[in-house]
């Protein structure tokens, strides 16, 4: 009998630079759907990569002074890592420079071009870099991006249009008969009572302001602008060809059971792609969910604010499923979820290392202690057992029933549930008590039997969120994972069985104060390596007391020059001054101290562009107040005579803290 076939997928990751841990939580959520779909004896497909054209990624590899596939590349790698890191088990890793998707992501367009669907004008509004996005004003909130809150500038092309409006009524059709085609219910009712139901503007799908990207293979000037590009990877990726010859990939798995986004991403997949697809005569996916953010502290992790936390770093400190557990326990179904290091440290010791570890250990221990490692049943159920055997098996069912309405934290939650009862069944049978008799043997074997048999259940149920983990338990209780089935029985765990004689420590218990300590020590380190060598003033430079010529400004002399100390700082984080047009405030590390420096560059700079560049800094000028705001500094820029800025950086690359003579 073949498996009924599951298609889920990720957003694939967009290429501009490392993922943050929020980024990776969508990877290691779809890969516990996946892993749980795979446990039900579904064939599942899952599907991920990166999405790698744009013009932010050609300004990225022009400073970068790379090509942009030479820069792709190295990010693309780095994202493939972290998921792998991550023990994901995608089936195919997808990326939109792949020679097959680029050529029919130009048949797609000329399809649409060729059938009226996709026309061409004239774009003028407000676009977002960083999102690749046009807005026009009335979209703007308090005049910046919908999406992304950064600064929007003006613009205006030629550009191709797909027509939204000829399929908006047959989407609103949709997505009213069916009702878990948009997950959660609040992200439905966003999309409808704040698009679809207003009204939808044309969409602009091409550009000729950049060139890295998908050509429009009818018109040269222009590529094929990112969105259609980057969705048209969930079909392009099982093999869908326009003219017919579909793989067989595409031919068992689309329509797409699941398309797991984040929820800043909702409109591009619940009405955008609907309507190519519409348009394309293609089945919809059966369901969209929106999760929600993994916030650092109470704000959304981003370049900009500099709070920042990588999956490889938290891993260094945790190990790969405690982040697992973590990323997925913690985030709600359709609330922002939130992550500190305290926080971490407080569910590994609790739950991970009290619930969980100490229950495989000491039970392992004891069946060691009392029985020379075997396993047996050879006493009598009591009411205690039943309690525990009518719990553990009502598990299951409750898990499945969780995921079936994709709330992973409460599947995960259940699983505990289960663990923790286990540890309250020892308190309630106190094995050590029962050891110290004779008779009392038979009953202390089969105490001990059930705790090996709910672990190997809960164990079972435990993989698709923490693999390695599960693995862990099964092996040292010398058995195998149950399959779905298995599941409704307890008593599978064959009498006599060894368990291992050497128990391992799941999760070592942490100390928050050590582990901040070590964090600020690893801060420190990463800052002395990026700085604090000096680069002296020459002596005959001294000796010969050099005078600055400056247009429009008095002679001064070596010893009034000598006064200014500049040094080389490197910005790590940014910020746009609220109720401010023209200023941004940067923290910038010079050497082992960081100073607050407010700029009035806001124009030709974005926060995120900021966050990472070495400039040239006055770093002795009295701290001034600018828009309220304390500067400590000023950062060296240069001036054309049509007014445009560019900060000065050094010519090549040097440390933060460097002296500039």
């Amino acid at each position: 009998m073949s498996k009924k076939p599951y298609y889920i997928t990720t957003a694939i990751a967009y290429t501009s630079g490392k993922p943050h841990i929020g980024n990776t939580y969508e990877a290691v959520l779809a890969d516990s759907i996946a892993r749980f779909k795979r446990q039900q004896g579904y064939e599942v497909f899952f599907q991920t990569g990166t999405d790698e054209h744009g013009q932010k990624i050609e300004n990225k590899a022009a400073d970068a002074k790379v090509t942009p596939k030479e820069f792709v590349d190295k990010i693309s790698r780095e994202i493939q890592s972290i998921w792998d890191l991550m023990n994901t088990s995608y089936d195919k890793f997808i990326r939109t420079t792949d020679d097959y998707h680029e050529k029919q992501v130009q048949k797609i367009f000329k399809k649409l071009y060729e059938q009226g669907d996709i026309y061409k004008g004239c774009y003028e509004g407000m676009y977002c870099t960083p999102c690749e996005s046009f807005f026009t004003a009335s979209q703007l909130v308090d005049g910046k991006c919908p999406d992304c809150g950064r600064e929007v500038q003006p613009a205006k092309e030629e550009a191709y249009f797909l027509k939204l409006s000829k399929y908006t009524d047959r989407l609103i059709e949709h997505i009213n008969s069916h009702p878990e085609f948009i997950q959660p219910e609040s992200r439905k009712n966003e999309m409808m009572n704040n698009f679809l139901l207003p009204g939808l503007q044309d969409l602009c799908v091409s550009r000729t302001s950049f060139k890295w990207g998908v050509p429009v293979d009818f018109d040269n000037k222009h590529v094929v602008y990112v969105w259609i590009d980057a969705l048209s990877n969930y079909i392009t990726g099982l093999g869908y060809d326009v003219e017919g010859n579909n793989g067989d990939l595409y031919n068992k798995f689309w329509p797409a059971d699941l398309h797991l986004i984040g929820k800043d991403i909702l409109r591009f997949h619940t009405i955008y792609w609907p309507i190519m697809l519409m348009a394309l005569d293609l089945p919809l996916p059966k369901q969209v969910f929106g999760h929600p953010w993994l916030l650092q502290g109470e704000g959304k992790m981003s370049k900009s604010k500099g709070n920042v936390l990588y999956a490889d770093e938290l891993v260094d400190f945790f190990g790969v499923d405690a982040v697992r557990y973590f990323v997925l326990h913690e985030m709600p179904f359709d609330n922002d979820g939130i992550i500190t290091w305290e926080l971490m440290v407080e569910r590994m010791n609790s739950e991970l290392a009290n619930t969980l570890g100490n229950l495989v250990n000491r039970t392992i221990s004891m069946s060691n202690k009392y029985f020379g490692g075997v396993v047996e049943h050879i006493g009598e159920k009591e009411a205690v057992d039943k309690e525990l055997i009518d719990l553990v098996l009502g598990t299951p069912k409750k898990v499945a029933s969780k995921m079936e309405q994709l709330r992973v934290a409460d599947a995960i939650s259940e699983i505990f549930t289960l663990f923790k009862r286990c540890n309250k069944y020892i308190d309630e049978t106190m094995p050590w008590i029962l050891a110290k008799e004779e008779s009392t043997k038979p009953r202390l074997a089969t105490v001990l039997y059930n705790l090996v048999e709910s672990i190997c259940i809960g164990a079972s149920l435990l993989e698709p969120f923490m693999p390695k983990t599960s693995a862990k338990i099964l092996t040292q209780l010398n058995t195998k994972i149950r399959t779905v089935d298995e599941l409704k029985e307890f008593g599978l765990y064959a009498n006599g069985t060894k368990v291992t004689d050497k128990p391992e420590i799941l999760f070592a218990r942490l100390d928050v104060k050590e582990v901040l300590e070590k964090v600020e020590a690893r801060k420190a380190e990463e800052a002395k390596q990026s700085g604090a060598a000096e680069i002296k003033a020459t002596d005959a430079a001294k000796e010969e007391g050099a005078v600055i010529d400056l247009p429009g400004k008095e002679e001064i002399t070596y010893d009034d020059f000598a006064k200014l100390q500049f040094q080389v700082g490197e910005i790590i984080a940014c910020e746009a001054v609220p109720k401010s047009k023209k200023l941004l405030c940067s923290q910038v590390k010079i050497g082992s101290q960081v100073k607050q420096i407010v700029s009035g560059i806001k124009a030709y700079y974005s926060p995120e562009e900021m966050v990472g560049k070495k400039v040239m800094v006055v770093v002795n000028l009295k701290p001034a107040k600018l828009a309220g705001i304390l500067s400590e500094g000023m950062l060296l820029c240069a001036e054309d005579e049509n007014g445009n800025l560019a900060l000065m950086i050094p010519e090549k690359d040097m440390p933060a803290g460097a002296e500039i003579c």
